[in-house]
C-alpha cells in the first residue's frame, strides 16, 4: 500500500532527476507553459495544489526524453496503477495498492543537451510558436506511437520523430554515449 502523496512525491523525484527544470525553463522562456490556465497555478508562487494528474502528465519533450532512455513505458505503467486521475483534477484515493515502482535514474546530462539543443532552436526559428509547436508535433507523434501496432506504422512514425528530432545534435550525441554506457554496464 502507498499514499497519495508518497506517489506524488516519487513523481516529482523522478523528474527531478531526469531534469525536466532545464526543458520547462526553454518552453516557459518561449511562451509555453503546461501548467497555464490552472486554478491552482498563483502568480510568484507557482503550484499551489500538486496532484496526481498533473504530475503523471508528460508535455513533448519530456515524454520524448523518457522515450529515448527507454523510461517512457516504466512511467506510463507506474501511473497507470494510480486510480483517480483526470485532466487537472485528482480523485486518487489517500491510500491504494501498488505494486510498481519508478526507477532511480540521473539522466541531467541528457535534459541539459535537449534544453541547449531547444534553446539554440528558439534562437534560430524567433517566432514564438516555434519551439510550442514542435513539442506539440513530438508529443502527437509518441501517441500514435503507442496507438498505432503495426509495423508499417510504427516505422512510419519512427521516422517522422527522427526528422523532428534531426536538430537535436547535442542530445544526439549525448544519448549515444548514454546508450553505450548503459549497453556496457548490462553486459559487465
Amino acid at each position: 500500500m502507498t499514499t497519495r502523496q508518497i506517489v506524488i512525491d516519487q513523481g516529482l523525484d523522478f523528474l527531478q532527476r531526469v531534469g525536466t527544470e532545464q526543458i520547462c525553463k526553454v518552453c516557459i522562456m518561449n511562451g509555453g507553459s503546461c501548467c497555464s490556465g490552472c486554478v491552482h497555478l498563483a502568480d510568484g508562487r507557482g503550484c499551489t495544489l500538486r496532484n496526481t494528474s498533473c504530475t503523471a502528465w508528460l508535455c513533448g519533450f519530456l515524454g520524448f526524453l523518457l522515450y529515448e532512455t527507454g523510461l517512457y513505458q516504466e512511467w506510463t505503467e507506474f501511473w497507470r496503477q494510480v486510480p483517480g486521475r483526470n485532466y487537472r483534477m485528482d480523485n486518487t484515493p489517500d491510500i491504494f495498492p501498488i505494486s510498481k515502482a519508478l526507477p532511480k535514474r540521473n539522466l541531467q546530462f541528457l535534459s541539459h543537451e535537449l534544453a541547449e539543443d531547444l534553446n539554440a532552436l528558439s534562437l534560430l526559428h524567433p517566432q514564438k510558436r516555434y519551439i510550442l509547436d514542435l513539442r506539440e508535433q513530438i508529443d502527437n507523434c509518441l501517441d500514435e506511437l503507442f496507438y498505432w501496432k503495426s509495423p508499417e506504422k510504427q516505422t512510419a512514425i519512427k521516422n517522422k520523430l527522427r526528422l523532428l528530432s534531426k536538430d537535436f545534435s547535442r542530445f544526439n550525441q549525448a544519448l549515444a554515449s548514454y546508450r553505450k554506457d548503459t549497453e556496457s554496464s548490462v553486459n559487465s
